[in-house]
């Protein structure tokens, strides 16, 4: 019996769906009528490029459909799905689109996962196909999965990228050869942009990650979003060394250019200097990272060596921007604005500032929801607060997913009685809807029954000038429960920073005693995803296992 998927009708209603497609919220086409549409209207113009290939929108429709005829050759069939872990090379949006094309579902792994990770989305998303790459800033990616084919039964082929043009494995021998009207009679119908497209999988920060389950339209009403917020148009070239294989480069780096008719250059391996020579060459005029991004580019910047003149707009995601990065960026980029954007993988995109906000909302704010979605602050039982009040951000638009990959209880659990999703992180809306998130909810210091925010002594600490990063997590208490430990990276190597100059700043801002740090671990680099995400399970149980060490003090 065929595997039963479900549907866009499982999570929306009929006069939902009916009603995006009214307001144009969701639309018609699919992802590769869309990639033909701008082959049609400007086949000569530049759409992708890597560090060493360039597809102009009429390469890329080609290359679409002969990669489709291959994998379909291959075996590859409507509704199954196909693992990619590639770096940010064409090829990932090509394997995309192609297997929209024959209807089969994308299951994007980012490059730095290892086997066990990879292992478990591969198995969990019932992957039949993947495609990766050889080695790859010294590991083996191909090897890795080969030693996993035994422990994933559901896949029969992995293909190779790069490999070159001959092997049974090689992703090159798959474009195949003919004409256009063949192959796309071979190949079948196209997918509907309302069937299964994607299963993107949490960065996994508390737990196993979770594959949120997408249609082309969900993900394709966030990219139009952002691209409405920014006055987003066919002159603009993107910058993306954000991973395409996961939320925020999919959608910025592939999709939103290709809305607009855009050039999107990927960065296959962030290096802030190299970043810099990038957008002086290829004149960027946007990009869209999690905020250390933004921070690193700052801390390489020279203003008579490099030339970042083409930038009007950098939008930080992934994490809250602090406001002094915002401040000291829009000094430092003349005519760019650094804009703020609050999403998650269940639905992309939830608030945002645009370019028609006052300056200042980036600095205090992560925006407020687009056209077409509604955000709400809610508490434990997903009653709306008032405005102003501490709680759980939720959301309810044409951008969620579907669900949880095969996981109903997660997927239940996460909606209030009147259908928000709630995100699980904390924050305050104010009285013209400007949204500014303030931690997870789990990312609370509760120390003798009162609740710390570690966003609110991040903020200030991060302003300190001996400070390049910090991070701070409750630490085990027997009298307490919790005590707050602040995890701080020094600005450079001759930074001295002690507990006594933080507790000192802290005060001169007003901080309440008993927010105050009570222990500071000097670190050279906080552990993060890939997405830019600070995971702070590592450092709650680094603190414990000091803590419960003989040696601890």
């Amino acid at each position: 019996m065929a595997e039963q998927l479900k549907t866009v009708r499982d999570r929306y209603s009929d006069e939902e769906i009916a009603s995006y497609y009214a307001q144009g919220f969701w639309q018609e086409s699919s992802f590769y009528r869309l990639a033909t549409d701008q082959a049609a209207a400007t086949p000569d113009a530049p759409f992708l490029v890597d560090s060493s290939t360039s597809l102009t929108y009429a390469e890329f429709a080609d290359r679409v459909l002969r990669l489709a005829a291959g994998l379909h050759r291959a075996g590859l069939r409507r509704g199954e799905r196909i693992a990619v872990q590639l770096p940010n090379w064409v090829e990932f949006p090509l394997v995309a689109a192609a297997a929209s094309r024959i209807g089969a579902i994308v299951v994007p792994i980012m490059p730095i996962y290892r086997g066990d990770e990879v292992g478990y989305v591969v198995q969990h998303s019932g992957a039949a196909f993947a495609v990766t790459c050889g080695e790859f800033r010294g590991f083996d990616h191909a090897a890795m999965f080969a030693e996993l084919r035994p422990r994933t039964p559901d896949l029969r082929k992995v293909f190779v990228a790069r490999a070159g043009a001959s092997g049974a494995d090689s992703l090159d021998a798959l474009f195949a050869t003919g004409e256009p009207a063949e192959l796309e009679a071979e190949v079948g119908a196209d997918s509907s942009p309302d069937d299964g497209f994607l299963i993107v999988y949490t960065s996994g920060t508390t737990s196993r990650p979770k594959g949120c389950f997408h249609t082309f339209n969900t993900l394709r009403s966030s990219a139009a979003a952002i691209a409405q917020s920014l006055d987003y148009t066919a002159a603009d070239v993107q910058f993306g060394p954000s991973p395409i294989t996961h939320s925020t480069g999919l959608v910025t780096s592939v999709v939103l250019p290709l809305l607009a008719g855009a050039k999107s250059y990927l960065m296959e391996a962030w290096d802030p200097a190299e970043g810099l020579r990038i957008i002086e060459e290829h004149r960027c005029t946007a990009a869209v990272t999690a905020t250390p991004f933004l921070q690193m580019l700052m801390g390489a910047y020279e203003p008579g060596k490099h030339d970042a003149s083409s930038l009007r707009l950098w939008v930080c995601a992934g994490s809250p921007i602090p406001g002094s990065v915002v401040e000291q960026s829009r000094e430092m980029f003349a005519g760019c604005q650094t804009l703020s954007l609050y999403g998650r993988s269940e639905n992309f995109l939830t608030t945002m500032c645009t370019v028609r906000d006052a300056p200042t909302r980036s600095a205090s704010s992560d925006g407020s929801a687009l056209a077409g979605a509604e955000v709400r602050v809610v508490d434990s039982e997903g009653r709306e607060l008032p405005r102003g009040e501490e709680g759980d951000i939720a959301y309810h638009g044409p951008s969620h997913m579907i669900e949880y990959f095969h996981n109903d209880e997660e997927t239940a659990a996460l909606f209030t009685p009147d259908g928000f999703s709630r995100s699980g992180d904390l924050g305050r809306m104010d009285a013209d809807g400007f949204v500014r998130v303030t931690g997870r909810l789990k990312d609370i210091v509760i120390r003798g029954g009162m609740n710390i925010s570690a966003r609110e002594l991040e903020e200030h600490l991060l302003q300190h000038p001996a400070i390049a990063n910090v991070a701070v997590v409750g630490m085990p208490d027997e009298r307490l429960g919790e005590k707050v430990c602040a995890y701080v990276v020094p600005a450079d190597a001759g930074s001295a920073v002690s507990l006594d100059d933080v507790t000192a700043y802290l005060r001169e801002h007003d901080v309440a005693t008993q927010k105050l740090p009570e222990r500071l671990e000097i670190t050279g680099a906080l552990p993060m995803t890939a997405t830019g995400k600070i995971q702070k399970h590592l450092l709650r149980a680094d603190i414990a296992a000091k803590l419960e060490s003989p040696s601890a003090s």
